[in-house]
């Protein structure tokens, strides 16, 4: 049987790299197996491409490269990671993916949406989530989250920016509800796990 894929989206800050590890964990307390990974990054050139992407230093990259480099970077991921483990069966908790995309480079950096699906679908191999976590928060809570001696290029992005972000990964949610769930990220960690799972075991078969 085919794993399951199941991935977290939301603003910087949100929380959900530490909910997709406490998923992880639940999963293997379980016995069940599970791949956790994230976006940018996973098998080596993709986390190269990450390095690239994030570095502070590359402030003069424009959208159009940032949103071609997340694509190679998804591309790798995708056909040396995730497909092959979710065909072994096994599932996979992936911190972003394409959603982040359409977010931050399709909304935030305005680059049109038929061009973002456009490559999109051919960098993921039409590979869609069968579940999307949504971790929302507001923009003041989640920046206020980060160190700013650490932040990464995205991070240090405007508020402005950041807020066209979580607009965007509201309205995805909204218009794909059969796939998105929205849990408020303002809750205590172990809430939002709670609710994680609450929702995971209704809608799919784990």
């Amino acid at each position: 049987m085919r794993g399951k894929f199941i991935t977290f989206e939301g603003i910087e800050g949100c929380g959900k790299s530490t909910q997709a590890r406490l998923l992880s964990e639940y999963f293997k307390n379980e016995k069940k197996k599970v791949l956790l990974t994230r976006e940018p990054g996973g098998p080596p050139i993709s986390e190269k491409i990450r390095s690239i992407l994030l570095d502070n230093e590359n402030s003069e990259m424009v959208a159009r490269t940032e949103v071609l480099l997340y694509s190679a970077s998804r591309s790798q991921h995708t056909a040396e990671w995730i497909i092959p483990t979710l065909e072994r069966g096994l599932h996979v908790i992936c911190d972003r993916y394409y959603d982040s995309t359409r977010a931050y480079q399709g909304a935030a950096r305005k680059i049109d949406r038929k061009i973002i699906d456009i490559i999109t679908t051919f960098a993921s191999f039409e590979q869609k989530p069968d579940i999307t976590f949504l971790i929302d928060l507001p923009v003041k809570i989640g920046l206020s989250r980060i160190m700013k001696h650490t932040a990464d290029r995205l991070e240090r992005e405007s508020t402005e920016f950041h807020q066209k972000v979580r607009d965007a990964f509201l309205e995805i949610a909204y218009r794909e509800k059969q796939r998105f769930c929205i849990i408020d990220g303002a809750q205590s960690k172990e809430k939002i796990h709670d609710d994680i799972l609450e929702n995971l075991l209704k809608r799919i078969e784990i």
